[in-house]
């Protein structure tokens, strides 16, 4: 009996298909073009913020003589008189009650909206669902005007709940957007086993729900934050008191009362943009996260 000895043929080489090896070639190695839309992107970006920066720490005749240039000598004097004026601290503490209020409102309110549209199945789900998306389509600026009667009707006028609540507000609907696909992502068997654990949706809510929903309110949290802190249309509106004025109203009070000052408007501007930098920057790793389990669910 003879033994059959398999015989190995070479395998045939396939030609890998050249619109796709240039696909792969131009995700993998990176596109020039690319990069440099990028760098111009941030140059455009960038440029404005460090020459502020930089304007702050040089004189006015420094700026006269050769506006675009390094300080020589570095002035410190700019910053450390709006350091130790009152009114921009004054202007912090207002900007940073009202950011706080509107961050609580829209993040607590939020989470409370977008749980019943993401677990909860009922007639007309998605028709609320579309209410809260065409609320992107009206940005506040196209209601300020009965927003504005609306608000002195109700006597919350040089109040900071005045500016907070509307800003929450218009709010919502970015917020809903987020969060609702953030927990539709969650497991449904991790509500099943609450429940026959005998938790509630209330307490699956509470106990489950939310330390787990941590980086898509933490998400929304910021990006209301930052908003508030820069909104100015409103405030300037609503805040005719200038002891209740926020920062970007000092900002443009500052600019006025020191139109011939304009190292120490540079620095006054400088000085109120970093607290949102920083708390953005500081958060921006978790809104990252926050947007990606937003767009997996």
């Amino acid at each position: 009996m003879t033994a059959v000895v398999p015989v190995s043929r070479p395998e045939e080489s396939v030609e890998p298909d050249p619109q796709r090896r240039r696909r792969s070639n131009a995700f993998s190695g990176g596109n020039p073009l690319v990069y440099g839309i990028a760098l111009v992107v941030v140059a455009a970006t960038l440029a404005p913020v460090i020459y502020a920066v930089l304007g702050g720490f040089r004189s006015n005749a420094q700026l006269a003589s050769d506006p675009v240039s390094f300080p020589d000598p570095w002035v410190l004097s700019n910053y450390t008189n709006v350091i130790t004026s009152p009114s921009f601290w004054r202007f912090a503490l207002n900007s940073t009650i009202v950011s706080l209020i509107t961050t609580a409102v829209v993040v607590v309110f939020g989470i409370m909206a977008a749980y019943p549209l993401a677990r909860y199945t009922f007639k007309g789900r998605e028709s609320l669902f579309l209410v809260f998306v065409l609320g992107l389509l009206f940005p506040l600026t196209v209601a300020i005007i009965p927003l504005f009667l609306m608000v002195r009707d109700l006597g919350l006028t040089n109040s900071v709940w005045g500016v907070a609540l509307p800003q929450a507000a218009f709010a919502l609907p970015m917020t809903v957007v987020i969060l609702r696909p953030f927990l539709m992502a969650l497991p449904k068997e991790l509500e099943e086993a609450a429940l026959l654990d005998g938790a509630s949706r209330i307490g699956f809510f509470w106990r489950i729900l939310l330390p787990l929903s941590g980086p898509g309110m933490v998400t929304v949290g910021v990006l209301a934050f930052v908003a508030s802190w820069n909104a100015y249309l409103l405030p300037l509106l609503v805040l005719n008191n200038p002891s209740s004025q926020t920062l970007p109203l000092g900002v443009a009070s500052f600019s006025t009362e020191h139109a011939q000052d304009t190292a120490g408007v540079l620095a006054f501007t400088t000085l109120a943009m970093i607290p949102a930098l920083v708390f953005f920057l500081t958060a921006q790793k978790r809104i990252v996260n926050g947007l990606q389990g937003a767009v997996k669910g």
